[in-house]
């Protein structure tokens, strides 16, 4: 079987390329911080080459956006100088890397979806120390493919999803905003299209290498999101609460959000990797969250 090496095991992403990898034929290197420090981006190198997979995948992260803002060195460690270092290693190595990034590497002020080519310019330092990583991935040398995403959720960690459930719980109404735009993405179906994506680096396939978008196909806002959530949830005998649409202005964090966060996906659909509609993706996790409609409503 390919060996392949995954970072992030734990997240949200990487636990469901846990799940999907073995039926892709992919024998799975989950190194402990031992073996493979990404703090620590002057040991990867040597770290990498001791492992001595056959392909890397890079969902690790330093993701806490706001957090970030007063932590950038440890931000950029993990987010920029990590994969910039798992790159060269895996260019000495001569195998291919499929690395996740992220939506926050746009400002947001663009009318419609972003494609890959369009100009980054990160609002924080979120953002900032990923579009540093991408940068140093592709400088790297190595057969590369980096995947930005957008809005990810899954039934594991903490996620919009998740908290929207939570708080229906002991909230009659909840606050979110509706002038922030995006696409929210599945974990499971990020895990899948990048697990695609090293198949195909793997074979040989030019056209894997580069920078693509994935993200459920549609468009919404957190407001919207957040009312689908509650409704996909009512049919399922879970929790329910009425959204309050409310401005960004009114909720405001440490670090600054794009008001667009829509990706366009044509790219990465080209060569034959799928996209589901959100609301789809959003089902499947609902269902095994609380359970499908059938089930818990008697459908």
């Amino acid at each position: 079987m390919t060996r392949l090496l995954l970072t992030g095991a734990s997240g949200q992403t990487g636990r469901e390329c846990l799940r999907l990898a073995p039926a892709r034929g992919f024998d799975l290197l989950t190194p402990s911080r031992s073996e493979l420090d990404l703090e620590v981006p002057d040991l990867i190198g040597e770290q990498l080459m001791r492992l001595a997979p056959d392909a890397v995948l890079n969902c690790a992260a330093f993701t806490a956006v706001d957090a970030a803002e007063g932590e950038p060195e440890r931000a950029f460690r993990i987010n920029a100088d990590a994969p910039r270092a798992l790159g060269e290693a895996a260019r000495r190595l001569g195998v291919p890397m499929v690395h996740i990034s992220t939506d926050y590497v746009f400002d947001g002020t663009k009318t419609g979806a972003y494609v890959e080519t369009d100009p980054i310019a990160p609002l924080g330092v979120y953002g900032r120390s990923k579009a540093e990583g991408e940068a140093g991935l592709l400088a790297s040398g190595a057969r590369a493919a980096i995947v930005r995403t957008s809005w990810v959720y899954s039934p594991h960690r903490s996620n919009f999803v998740k908290t929207m459930l939570r708080l229906a719980e002991t909230r009659e109404e909840i606050g979110v905003v509706d002038d922030q735009w995006g696409r929210p993405t599945s974990a499971a179906d990020l895990a899948d299209a990048s697990l695609g994506l090293v198949t195909r680096l793997l074979s040989g396939e030019d056209l894997a290498s580069g920078i693509f978008h994935y993200a459920g196909a549609g468009d919404t806002c957190w407001a919207g999101f957040a009312e689908a959530v509650f409704e996909g949830s009512a049919q399922r005998g879970g929790p329910l609460a009425r959204v309050r649409r409310i401005p960004t202005s009114e909720y405001p964090t440490p670090a600054r959000r794009p008001a667009n966060s829509r990706l366009d996906t044509s790219k990465i659909e080209a060569i034959g990797i799928g996209v589901r509609p959100w609301g789809d993706q959003l089902a499947t996790c609902l269902d095994e969250l609380l359970g499908p409609p059938s089930i818990r409503t008697g459908i």
